[in-house]
């Protein structure tokens, strides 16, 4: 995992996490990381300050983040199929259904493609995507 100091074109500075350097990069090219403030997709990378701490202290440091993360993610993931409707793979349609038919819902989860997302995301359609964890890794 690795944290990035970003920085929009609003003016505002918040920190998110990516697997590796490579995702963000993916993410930042399909135009799918967007300010939490102002949601543009004008997002940088800021300078950051190397962390030089010791390694063992920093590998503990690490495990600790990464296990309190995952904690975090399956708590999400529970509020979610607690309060959202899963619509699998017809998350796309649902969304465009809900969107477009000005169609109420109580709020839908799903799986769609980063293409889809895309799509979605052009077409003004609110979305996010977030990690999915298995209940079980916990």
């Amino acid at each position: 995992m690795i944290k990035y100091n970003l920085i929009c074109k609003c003016g505002k500075n918040f920190d998110s996490w990516f697997s590796t350097s490579r995702e963000y990069e993916v993410l930042k090219k399909r135009k799918l990381i967007s300010c939490i403030y102002c949601s543009s997709t004008l997002v940088e990378k800021s300078i950051m300050s190397p962390n030089l701490g010791n390694k063992s202290n920093k590998l503990a440091k690490e495990n600790k983040i990464k296990k309190n993360i995952k904690k975090q993610l399956l708590n999400f993931r529970k509020y979610i199929e607690k309060n959202f409707t899963n619509v699998g793979e017809k998350f796309p349609q649902e969304a465009r259904k809900i969107h477009y038919d000005k169609k109420t819902s109580k709020g839908i989860y799903g799986m769609a493609t980063p293409e889809e997302t895309s799509e979605l995301i052009e077409e003004g359609i609110e979305v996010d995507s977030i990690p999915w964890l298995n209940k079980k890794e916990h």
